[in-house]
């Protein structure tokens, strides 16, 4: 399929899930606003080189996801410069663990702030250029923690259920408008992050990093195996076909059956 002609903003695209589905999407012909947190020079690098290998447009703003203005400015400069929104994935997350009582009230506002209601606010910023186009994909980036819970991760799972949540509103509000709005729900998802937190692990416990990804996966997933970034663009490349036109309010899950259990 081709996405030629679309546009696409993906929050938290710099590095990871992100990353992954900004490429996947360019590779599919849209071009791209990433977003995201950074070395200034890391990100132009990762914004020419997706024009080099895609042949699209690709643009950056830095907008903090926990403030609905900056938001809001970062779809009017999509639209501005790149001509409209069609594709919106809300990716952008941050992750803090204690138990209820020892939870900072700072990160539990932070991570609701940006996990929870970032995709409120890109939604509501993005959905008015969709309807006037008739044509719209919104992805939201949940997590198998907005089907189901782990303990230490009170505001984490709180905002990924409230993410399932909403986009279930949205997509019954825009049934019959032509947008579709998704959340994808990985389960282990090998990232840069985890890359290092592995090493880490091997190298503290004197093992191996393959010992350490065995472990890691099968605390959850009875599939030992990670998720890539690329097969999560993959499945949001779908989601955006036509082929899937009709799925919507939907959560789709990518965890190595974790939430079949």
């Amino acid at each position: 399929m081709t996405l030629s002609g679309k546009v696409a903003l993906v929050t938290g695209s710099t590095s990871g899930i992100g990353l992954g589905i900004a490429q996947a999407l360019a590779g599919a012909g849209a071009s791209i606003m990433l977003n995201g947190f950074g070395d200034a020079k890391q990100i132009e690098d990762i914004r020419a080189g997706l024009e080099r290998q895609f042949g699209v447009t690709v643009a950056y703003n830095a907008a903090d996801i926990s403030k609905p203005d900056e938001i809001a400015a970062m779809v009017k400069q999509a639209q501005d410069k790149l001509g409209s929104v069609d594709i919106l994935v809300n990716n952008a997350g941050v992750q803090f663990t204690a138990s209820v009582e020892d939870f900072p009230n700072e990160r539990w506002d932070q991570i609701i702030a940006i996990n929870l209601s970032g995709v409120f606010h890109g939604m509501k910023a993005a959905i008015p250029g969709m309807k006037a186009k008739g044509w719209g994909r919104i992805i939201n980036i949940a997590s198998a923690h907005g089907l189901v819970a782990s303990a230490q991760k009170v505001a984490y799972v709180a905002a990924k259920h409230g993410v399932m949540g909403a986009t279930k509103v949205a997509a019954i509000e825009l049934a019959n408008s032509g947008i579709t709005v998704n959340a994808i729900c990985p389960g282990w998802v090998l990232t840069p992050l985890v890359e290092k937190q592995l090493q880490d692990r091997a190298q503290r416990d004197g093992t191996t990093v393959e010992h350490q990804s065995h472990a890691m996966v099968a605390e959850k997933q009875p599939m030992n195996r990670f998720t890539t970034p690329a097969q999560i663009g993959g499945l949001a490349v779908f989601l955006c076909s036509d082929a899937a036109a009709t799925i919507t309010g939907a959560p789709l899950s990518i965890d190595g059956g974790w939430v079949a259990q």
